[in-house]
């Protein structure tokens, strides 16, 4: 557990880092869109610190393949759950999800559906590499 502690704080660290210049290419694609002119200072002050928190969960989360103790399935059931769980408090904190049941739903479509996405590329590219490997291994077992 110490192990896990210890890489999801690197991991974390590393990506929180990358916060607040997301926070900042938003911010100016929403002023580019004519979507928002100004920001109070309370609202620049949330969003780089949710934006961080949000990147250091994300971050850290990636930790949670190298244990091994965890069948894949339920590593990403994990990954996927506290990430969404992050991005919808991230999004309610910074007012960036309307109130009520179908913008919800909307947001929690769009996770589902983007992070099976991910995961579906994901796949392939080690379903691709694991082939590749596995034929290196075939050819050197045949010297």
């Amino acid at each position: 557990m110490k192990k896990f502690a210890l890489n999801f704080a690197l991991r974390g660290l590393v990506a929180c880092s990358f916060g607040p210049i997301v926070l900042a290419l938003i911010y100016i694609a929403l002023h580019l869109g004519g979507v928002i002119d100004t920001l109070a200072v309370s609202e620049v002050a949330t969003g780089i610190l949710s934006i961080s928190a949000l990147a250091f969960i994300c971050g850290g989360m990636t930790a949670i393949y190298q244990t091994e103790k965890l069948h894949i399935v339920t590593a990403i059931m994990l990954h996927g759950g506290v990430l969404y769980v992050a991005y919808l408090v991230t999004y309610l904190i910074n007012n960036w999800l309307e109130d009520g049941l179908i913008p919800f739903l909307v947001f929690s479509g769009i996770f589902v559906v983007v992070y099976a996405i991910i995961w579906v590329i994901i796949y392939a590219i080690n379903r691709k590499r694991i082939a590749k490997i596995n034929a290196i291994l075939k050819t050197k077992q045949e010297i």
